[in-house]
């Protein structure tokens, strides 16, 4: 395990990151989100906790019962239309224009990390704010149109005129899309410096990407708010509320080493 950092003592990690060449590639999860209101799966809505999210998300749930399965999004949506990008997005978007990073790596599937103005990122588990064909290639976003509100029937594709649209997420027991799972094991593999942010470190195969890094001898910095199985491989860990410590991390290494965008 690399050195635990606590109480926002980064002034180490910044004086190593000094003789590291700058490739920073960011790979986040669910915990960098909590700050901005998203529950990882369910809500406190009582009438969802008698679901697992194993029993909605999947092919099969929502060839058995649709509207159900649209109306848990539809659930999910109304929480994700209250929620703003935090610190912890920002500070990721700094970084950015900055010219510090390759990329961003999200499992996530709020948006959030978009709004917040970062540029280059991968949604490897797909995104909720959109909606897809469940045969043709038709998609269109639907998160600020009816379908958000309540007691609407399954939505049918407006091009095909026949076939159920369906969130375009990637669900269990789905393999995740083959050209965005590509661009992030390219990124992973240029990494000179690897942040891992708010993940559990145990949903595969993204999970496999720090061991990736660290087989490929990057830096790796975790950012939690407790001891994950990413800890054991980390140079370093900081624990704490990521919407603390990684604003404070990135706003020292830009002073530090960053470079301003021309195009800006």
């Amino acid at each position: 395990m690399g050195y635990i950092i606590e109480n926002m003592n980064i002034d180490s990690i910044v004086e190593k990151l000094e003789t590291v060449d700058h490739s920073i590639v960011s790979v986040i999860g669910a915990g960098i989100s909590k700050a901005s209101g998203m529950p990882t799966f369910r809500g406190d809505d009582g009438l969802w906790n008698q679901y697992r999210a194993e029993d909605l998300a999947t092919p099969y749930a929502f060839a058995r019962d649709p509207k159900l399965v649209w109306e848990w999004y539809r659930a999910r949506m109304r929480i994700l239309l209250q929620a703003k990008p935090n610190p912890a997005h920002f500070a990721l978007a700094n970084l950015e224009k900055a010219n510090l990073t390759t990329g961003v790596i999200t499992q996530n599937v709020d948006g959030l990390h978009e709004i917040a103005g970062i540029r280059n990122y991968v949604e490897i588990h797909g995104r909720i704010r959109y909606a897809r064909c469940t045969v043709c290639s038709h998609i269109e976003r639907w998160d600020k149109l009816a379908l958000a509100q309540k007691d609407i029937e399954p939505p049918v594709c407006p091009e095909c005129k026949e076939n159920l649209l369906r969130p375009d997420v990637v669900w269990f027991g789905e393999t995740l899309e083959s050209n965005n799972w590509s661009l992030a094991l390219d990124w992973t593999l240029q990494a000179q410096t690897l942040l891992v942010i708010g993940t559990s470190g145990i949903v595969h195969p993204v999970a496999s990407l720090p061991y990736l890094a660290k087989r490929n001898e990057s830096f790796i910095i975790e950012f939690n708010i407790e001891e994950t199985p990413i800890s054991d491989i980390s140079d370093f860990s900081i624990y704490g509320p990521c919407e603390k410590t990684l604003p404070e991390f990135a706003d020292k290494i830009i002073q530090k080493v960053g470079r301003s965008d021309e195009s800006d």
